[in-house]
């Protein structure tokens, strides 16, 4: 049992139909879809606005709801919307037409290329389409698409009850008695259509999808990754491993969902800050220090700013002693009524400057206690 399905381009005579617009009276074209049944030649059709992913799988669910099932193997035409690439030694297919098949439980085999064979059914099923359908609208008017699919349903119904002229019956008694029992039960929803893109996973551990950021774990930084994008959903793989999932942002552009889970060990410090932490933290150190940052969370405008502050005189542990850094906050404190971890900052690095420049004039001060210079005593200055 095959399905094959093809899409009607505009340079087929008399496979276009048209709506028109209200306002300007100009025809606008509109694209028909027809699937097909081999057997029984049952056909579904309808009329879209565009030749995108989204009229090609939404024509698709219409067409498996319209049979009443989905049949073991699809036959579509060599479209970008369902074939990446395909010659005689490789088929890759667009991974949203092969997720919507792995939805309904059906095997795409796309028509070979140069092979007429392959949808001699649908060609002909088109051919008749477009003369019982298309051409009987050509003088309707038309102004929306849904009444344009209205009258292409009527016509549509009409062709599938319409008596065979080489032999008795018609395509729905032919689908009724010979195919319809082949068919596979439909899934309890449609498919759903989502969009596969490609990624880099920047320096900050982040995808850009659709000017919003997506988080994965940090390991992947500087990686390809494959991004399944759907109405709610942004899900991250890494050579067929999901990585990262997230719930799709809308909105402002530039917004990020960031997991805890994906950073590195000094970006979830960075992010865990509180205020208790951060009391904690400058009481280890000093009452100056506490002081200090008790000003500084007091009289915050943004919480998170100054919590990055603090974090950033936190690390200056790495560098400071608790001593230098009490030492530091107490000389600010004593100068200015309003402290910043800035200030704090430049005090801890001239300090350091000044330690480090008396350090070295220590050994010239010692070397003339110890007597390492001979004075004039020494060469009988006296005597003289």
């Amino acid at each position: 049992m095959k399905l094959y399905i093809y899409f009607s381009f505009t340079y087929w005579a008399g496979s276009t139909a048209f709506i028109i617009d209200r306002d300007t009276g100009e025809k606008v074209k509109a694209y028909v879809f027809v699937a097909t049944l081999p057997c029984s030649q049952l056909s579904y059709a309808e009329a879209t606005l565009s030749m995108d992913m989204n009229a090609w799988i939404g024509a698709h669910n219409r067409a498996f709801e319209y049979f009443g099932g989905s049949t073991q193997i699809v036959v579509p035409d060599n479209l970008k919307t369902s074939v990446t690439r395909h010659t005689l030694k490789e088929l890759v297919l667009n991974p949203t037409y092969r997720e919507m098949c792995d939805h309904y439980g059906t095997l795409c085999m796309p028509a070979r290329v140069r092979a007429p064979r392959d949808k001699a059914s649908v060609e002909g099923s088109v051919s008749t389409i477009s003369t019982w359908i298309i051409a009987a609208l050509r003088n309707e008017h038309c102004f929306t698409l849904t009444d344009l699919n209205q009258k292409v349903s009527l016509k549509l119904e009409e062709f599938n009850h319409r008596d065979f002229s080489k032999k008795k019956g018609t395509r729905l008694i032919a689908f009724e008695e010979e195919e319809k029992f082949a068919l596979s039960p439909l899934p309890a929803k449609p498919y759903k259509m989502a969009e596969w893109r490609t990624a880099k996973v920047r320096l900050d551990y982040h995808v850009s999808i659709g000017n919003m950021f997506y988080s994965v774990p940090y390991e992947y930084i500087g990686k390809d990754v494959d991004v399944r994008v759907s109405e709610h959903l942004i899900e991250i793989f890494f050579k067929q491993m999901r990585v990262a999932t997230h719930s799709r942002l809308y909105g402002k552009f530039g917004q990020l969902s960031t997991s805890k889970d994906h950073m590195p060990d000094n970006h979830k410090l960075y992010v865990e800050q509180t205020s208790e932490n951060a009391l904690q933290w400058a009481e280890t150190i000093g009452k100056n220090t506490l002081r200090l940052i008790q000003y500084l969370l007091d009289t915050y405008q943004v919480e998170r700013k100054v919590l990055s502050s603090i974090f950033s005189l936190k690390n200056s542990s790495r560098r400071y002693t608790k001593y230098e850094i009490e030492r530091a906050c107490k000389e600010i404190l004593s100068i200015t009524q309003r402290p910043t971890v800035k200030l704090v900052q430049n005090q801890l690095k001239a300090n350091k400057k000044k330690d480090t420049d008396q350090a070295l004039e220590k050994p010239s001060k010692s070397q003339d206690d110890f007597g390492f210079t001979r004075g004039s005593d020494y060469w009988g200055g006296k005597g003289q």
